[in-house]
């Protein structure tokens, strides 16, 4: 049966991000906000990679050359600066690999991306502490975990599938194993940042990072935990790990407001006057289709029709459509509430994650993540 709003809307995002394509060119962007207009990233950034990503996908979806192209000059500039400088990359290899070297290497087998797939799974091995199981985050404080990077042990998984080496996906299931264990609480909320001992592993304490507080619920962080539990379902058949993003998603969802859209914390003192997070909303999304395609066919309608009717607040409140001088697809993305940065904005990953769920509920089902 055809979706006519998830039709609709995937052609709205194929417009938007055709014109994008001369505005954007190959910049990294992160952040637009009130000069509508996407700026441009270092390399190493976080978040340079999702417009590739977006440009892949749109590729995948139109098998248009342009699309694919631009997203091969985006690797280029990422791929070289990981070689060049892998001492400017963390954690976040993840996401800023799999979304350009992976995601060329599975729509054209090009074994150079292959390469570096492979050598981006090493960098990431190699963070991982066995005194704690976990991999570090940032070079700062190598003994905190963010629950961020649930995101990047896709990397991990997809370098044991295509090298039959298990070492990756064991680091894998151990720090996700650690998280669950301690950043995840009974009420499904999760804390954005754990702190170790990285001498003797031992757990010290939550901290609450990009939340309202160590012991408040971060949309965005449960968003990146309920997709990222899902996926370990996915690599693991695990039923530990899908109890685990249920249980995240059933908070997530009960804490959301009338239009689907979350603050962005679920747990701030009052709502009045605090911001949205449209981003935190795309993720989520795209999470709980993921969820939906593991349950029982009674089970799935909770996950999809709470997904669909988040992506619809997205597409009918939140989207530029109206406005096609803006180059961000979603408003009202927050970055970092408590530092006061990237708030009310557009983030590309908010963009991206958005187009990636609007593609799943056309019947895409690439696992890029």
């Amino acid at each position: 049966m055809t979706d006519i709003f998830a039709l609709e809307t995937k052609k709205l995002i194929e417009e938007k991000t055709y014109r994008n394509l001369d505005r954007i060119q190959d910049k990294l962007p992160h952040v637009a906000s009130n000069d509508s207009v996407y700026d441009d990233t270092r390399p190493s950034w976080w978040t340079s990679s999702f417009w590739p990503g977006i440009l892949w996908t749109l590729y995948d979806l139109t098998e248009n050359e342009q699309y694919k192209n631009l997203a091969q000059s985006c690797n280029h500039k990422i791929e070289r600066a990981f070689i060049e400088h892998p001492e400017k990359f963390d954690h976040d290899i993840g996401f800023q690999i799999l979304l350009t070297s992976v995601y060329k290497y599975e729509l054209t087998g090009d074994e150079e991306s292959k390469r570096l797939g492979l050598l981006a799974a090493n960098f990431l091995a190699g963070r991982f502490n066995p005194k704690g199981n976990f991999i570090k985050s940032w070079d700062r404080a190598p003994g905190w975990v963010i629950v961020d990077c649930m995101m990047n042990l896709s990397l991990m998984f997809w370098a044991s599938n295509v090298s039959d080496d298990p070492r990756f996906k064991h680091i894998a299931i151990q720090h996700a194993d650690t998280f669950l264990k301690y950043g995840v609480r009974e009420d499904g909320s999760t804390c954005h940042i754990l702190s170790f001992d990285a001498e003797t592993g031992e757990f010290i304490e939550p901290i609450g990072g990009q939340g309202f507080g160590p012991e408040s619920s971060w949309s965005r962080g449960n968003a990146w935990a309920i997709y990222g539990f899902a996926n370990m379902y996915r690599f693991t058949g695990d039923e530990k790990y899908l109890n685990a993003s249920k249980r995240i998603a059933h908070q997530f969802i009960t804490s959301l407001p009338e239009d689907y859209v979350p603050y962005w914390d679920h747990r701030v003192d009052s709502i009045e006057n605090e911001p949205r997070d449209s981003s935190a909303a795309a993720i989520a999304s795209s999470g709980l289709l993921e969820i939906a395609d593991h349950v029982p066919q009674n089970e799935k309608r909770v996950y999809l029709d709470n997904a669909r009717r988040i992506l619809t607040s997205l597409s009918n409140n939140y989207a530029t459509w109206n406005n096609p001088d803006y180059q961000g697809i979603l408003v009202e993305g927050t970055g970092h509430k408590p530092k006061g940065n990237f708030v009310n904005v557009s983030l590309i990953y908010g963009d991206y994650f958005f187009i990636e769920a609007i593609a799943k509920l056309n019947g895409w089902n690439r696992h890029i993540f």
